[in-house]
């Protein structure tokens, strides 16, 4: 039986409870969050700390949880490592590129334990499905490839949590926070991107709220095919995420949690549909579970096969160099 402990109780640890607790092989040893009144979050009896090192000094968990807000996802991590645990740590990686970067020096001095990323979208039935069929050559090079993510959140997501919507503690609004996944997915299928682009701004007035809101990014890929990356939390509702695909013999497209075909007279064949997440947030996806069980695998075997730092860093250079390119109105070198 392997030993979780898991730090921060906010809305990403309702998933990541339901995956610890739904595996046979894990045992929830431990829970962590400055505000006690989240307890009532984790199943009764459950060793509650105020403090992650006390927690991990106490209960010494084999892996921990990382589910604090971002600017605490490097700093608490380097600590877990330091006192010997393996970590599975939410997104993003880093603020910035810089971070990113030290975030992967530290992940290659400590190869004694294993440091897993949440980007669990790559694990989608549909991705999976969608990236065989475009390294199988079947259908020719990719010529274009397109991400779009319509959400909302208003004024209120940004109140209850006043860090959501700061630079210092977020390090951004829409792209880091919600459509992260779905630019890592137009790298993960696409591959390297080489230069971008970008439009950034935000098109609702909210107190307080330093963020952007919009992204819009034409990508230019290191193999000749062309990108478009847009997303927002200012739609009235929050939408599916859609990617599509064109490659020389054929067009494919993943919404809804299904994966099509687009035939030549524009009508769609369902190659594979995927599970969907219940409750209100069924467009987060609902591949961490398998993310996460694929974790505890490698640290009980002591594989590599998982998501790791140095492969989590590239979405958060690229959005950088969106920020980059749009503060100077400029195509940039990713």
């Amino acid at each position: 039986m392997i030993k979780a402990a898991i730090i921060g109780l906010g809305d990403i640890s309702f998933v990541h409870l339901d995956a610890i607790m739904g595996n046979p092989e894990i045992q929830l040893a431990a829970a962590c969050d400055l505000n006690e009144e989240l307890k009532s979050r984790v199943p009764e009896g459950t060793p509650f700390y105020t403090d992650y090192k006390k927690m991990v000094e106490e209960i010494k968990p084999d892996v921990v949880h990382n589910c604090l807000p971002h600017y605490l996802h490097f700093p608490v991590t380097k600590d877990l490592v330091e006192m010997g645990c393996n970590v599975f740590c939410e997104k993003p990686i880093a603020m910035n590129s810089a971070q990113a970067a030290e975030f992967e020096a530290f992940e290659a001095a400590h190869p004694e334990v294993k440091i897993g990323v949440c980007l669990q979208n790559r694990m989608n039935e549909t991705t999976e499905a969608l990236k065989q069929i475009m390294e199988s050559g079947e259908y020719g090079n990719i010529i274009g490839i397109r991400g779009f993510v319509p959400w909302f959140r208003n004024d209120g997501y940004y109140s209850v949590k006043p860090w959501r919507g700061t630079w210092k503690y977020a390090g951004g609004g829409s792209m880091i926070n919600q459509s992260l996944h779905t630019l890592d997915l137009l790298y993960f299928l696409g591959g390297d991107i080489s230069k971008l682009h970008a439009v950034v701004g935000q098109t609702n007035e909210y107190p307080e709220v330093e963020v952007e809101g919009d992204i819009i990014a034409r990508l230019e890929f290191a193999n000749g095919a062309n990108g478009l990356f847009f997303a927002t939390n200012n739609n009235w509702t929050n939408e599916s995420v859609q990617i599509r695909v064109a490659m020389e013999k054929g067009v494919f497209h993943i919404e809804d949690n299904t994966l099509w075909k687009i035939e030549k007279d524009n009508t769609r064949t369902v190659i594979c549909k995927a599970p969907v997440l219940e409750g209100i947030k069924f467009y987060y996806g609902a591949s961490h579970t398998r993310l996460i069980a694929r974790f505890y695998e490698a640290v009980k075997n002591n594989t590599d096969d998982y998501i790791h730092i140095s492969e989590g860093a590239m979405v958060v250079k690229l959005m950088d160099s969106i920020f980059r390119s749009a503060n100077t109105g400029r195509l940039v070198e990713v």
